[in-house]
């Protein structure tokens, strides 16, 4: 039977990344299965002084066949009310919220409150973090207040889902694998994508994928490239490239680049990399390594999936959950001496020990298993 639902959470014209581009793949799989679905989304994200990067807005045209209607400031308690109101009014079937930062809680509770007023929307959050990879004062509060007026919990960790027994939950939750982007379009071949990036064709070419923040551990990396270059690994035909936009000091990690000596072994693509790129940057590598201090789920690795990436994933949080240790890459532990010798024995074992193993892993991570555990979960 169709459903009204609503999605609240970001989307276009708010940058495609992890939130918006899961949000518009997974309104669109709800639609495939015959259902009303509207995207609220919006008017203002994060104030300018709390975003890192150089812009959180989308160059490229609305998606044409999404209902995107942009109502909500995070930081205006007005526009909170009005939008509840409005939800309210509507009286969905059901309310998916996506929760993945506590600077959104008071704006995203107060909507949810006055929603389940109307007695008939049932609220299910999907939780990317409850607790944040950069704690800032007020996280528990505003978590908290985030979290009462939800009916049930969807998890794509079990880091989070442990994370949510802390705050006594007493609702439904349930535990469901990241699905993979498949919206970014077809793999691109080695070499054509290596000579779009202009990369060296016979290098070793290890990718470094996404935002740049602390605790994704580049830093670490940049270490571990040094140990690499001292022993000589490959004849010193590899090269690490690093593309994705930063949200730290980009001049520490130049700094750590010359100071290494490592800047022949570098490449930083440092812009946004606009979704009809990232195939190019997934086609030309040979490995994706996520050297995280800390972390969840992480967005990169069902990027990897789709595009049949081996990955080296460091040994926290839910990424040894997604990366079958031996088969679909190798987990090490997060320092960078654990990480060299990881890529030596990548490449020694060589890309077609892992790929069958990736091709049948990568079929767990389906956008329907996502949405039907939602609609069960609401019942």
């Amino acid at each position: 039977m169709s459903k009204k639902i609503v999605i609240l959470g970001p989307a276009h014209p708010f940058r495609g990344g992890g939130i918006t581009t899961f949000n518009e793949r997974l309104a669109r799989e709800f639609m495939g299965m015959g259902n009303e679905v509207t995207i609220y989304n919006f008017t203002l994200l994060y104030p300018s002084f709390l975003f890192p990067g150089k812009t959180q807005y989308a160059t490229g045209p609305a998606p044409e066949d999404l209902t995107i209607l942009q109502r909500l400031n995070s930081i205006w308690p007005l526009s909170w009310l009005k939008t509840g109101k409005e939800i309210k009014a509507l009286k969905p079937d059901l309310l998916v919220v996506r929760y993945w930062l506590p600077l959104m809680g008071p704006a995203l509770g107060s909507v949810l409150r006055i929603v389940k007023k109307n007695k008939h929307t049932k609220i299910v959050a999907i939780t990317d973090n409850i607790l944040p990879h950069e704690k800032r004062p007020g996280d528990t509060a505003f978590t908290k207040y985030f979290l009462k007026p939800c009916d049930a919990f969807i998890t794509m960790s079990d880091k989070v889902m442990k994370d949510l027994k802390q705050f006594n939950v007493t609702v439904p939750v349930k535990k469901v694998e990241h699905p993979l982007y498949d919206n970014f379009g077809k793999a691109v071949v080695k070499s054509e994508a290596r000579q779009h990036l202009k990369l060296d064709q016979e290098d070793k070419i290890l990718l470094f994928f996404g935002f740049i923040r602390k605790y994704k551990g580049l830093d670490i990396l940049l270490d571990a490239i040094k140990i690499l270059k001292d022993k000589n690994f490959q004849n010193d035909r590899f090269k690490l490239l690093v593309a994705g936009e930063f949200y730290d000091d980009q001049n520490i990690y130049l700094q750590q680049i010359q100071q290494l000596g490592i800047s022949d072994n570098v490449v930083v693509s440092s812009d946004f990399i606009e979704d009809n790129d990232v195939k190019y940057y997934f086609g030309a590598s040979d490995v994706v390594i996520q050297p995280y201090r800390n972390a969840t789920q992480s967005g990169v690795t069902p990027l990897a999936y789709h595009f049949e990436k081996p990955m080296i994933v460091t040994n926290v949080g839910a990424l040894p959950d997604y990366v079958p240790n031996g088969k679909v890459g190798l987990v090490c532990e997060p320092n960078a001496q654990a990480i060299a010798e990881s890529v030596v024995e990548y490449f020694n074992q060589g890309e077609t020990h892992f790929l069958p193993f990736l091709q049948e892993e990568k079929k767990k991570y389906s956008w329907q298993k996502l949405a039907e555990a939602i609609e069960a979960i609401a019942e």
